[in-house]
């Protein structure tokens, strides 16, 4: 069996770990947003809703413990859009030329990259995770410790296959780009209706009737729900909504999150067997 695309991985992984500013950098600026943002925004949002009453048996979380979960996901986004940013550097550099002429199947670029940023977005997660606890996020609260590694490899889970998308989708726009400028032009434009046209920050149901309709085909919005419905429960009350998941709908959306995957796959997989590398 050719497992050629553990050679890419374990390059990508290796350039991860040696560019440490970059290491730095993706750690920093979610624990900077969850720390500044949440912290701020959770005082001010408590205080607005220190008047709603809560429901019985209902628990209620704050607004820090509500975002946690969309920074864990946006940390996730921004990897793995810019996952694919490694094989535009191999295009300049001359050294996709040499990687298209060995025997090396083409998919199993996609592969490796794809393996690389999804072990980056796990490492992420969990260290943003384990901060946002350190700072007040209540995730897990009464967990047994069973119930929290099942809950945290559900996020883990959800984490990989939307990273996934993201990865194919980032590596089909990188072999048909020359210009490392114009691909962080195109991951800018992406990011932020992504991030903003789901449920990270705020409550689906208060956005006008287009922008809910965005978010209903937003990736981002099915693993901000995952993530919360592991990392929070089934049942709970925050920002005076009350938010109730069901076995059925957490299955739907890491179903969504499938397709969406394959869907990238494909993508990335027809434009590298057309990409002519000079």
């Amino acid at each position: 069996m050719h497992l050629g695309f553990l050679t890419i991985y374990w390059r990508d992984m290796i350039r991860f770990y040696r560019f440490k500013t970059l290491l730095i950098s993706s750690l920093v600026q979610p624990a900077l947003w969850m720390a500044f943002f949440g912290i701020a925004m959770s005082a001010n949002f408590n205080r607005l809703t220190s008047d709603i009453p809560p429901l019985p048996g209902v628990p209620s979380v704050d607004y820090l413990t509500f975002m946690a979960a969309g920074v864990i996901a946006m940390t996730t986004l921004f990897t793995s859009l810019f996952g694919g940013m490694s094989l535009l550097f191999d295009k300049n550099w001359g050294l996709m030329r040499e990687i298209f002429a060995s025997p090396l199947p083409r998919n199993h670029i996609i592969f490796g990259i794809a393996l690389s940023g999804m072990t980056k977005s796990f490492i992420q997660s969990i260290i943003i995770m384990v901060f946002g606890i350190i700072i007040g996020a209540q995730f897990f609260f009464g967990y047994s410790a069973i119930k929290t590694l099942l809950a945290v490899l559900g996020i883990l889970l959800f984490v990989a296959v939307f990273s996934l998308g993201f990865l194919f989708l980032s590596a089909a726009i990188s072999i048909s780009l020359e210009s490392p400028e114009g691909m962080q032009g195109i991951m800018t434009l992406l990011t932020m209706p992504i991030f903003f046209a789901s449920n990270a920050l705020y409550p689906i149901n208060a956005f006008p009737p287009a922008l809910q309709a965005i978010s209903m085909v937003n990736p981002l919005t099915y693993l901000v729900t995952g993530i919360r419905y592991f990392a929070i429960g089934d049942n709970f009350q925050a920002i005076g909504i009350h938010y109730s998941y069901t076995p059925l709908q957490i299955g739907l959306a890491f179903l969504f999150l499938i397709g969406f995957a394959t869907v990238m796959f494909t993508l990335a997989w027809w434009r590298f067997r057309k990409a002519v590398v000079t």
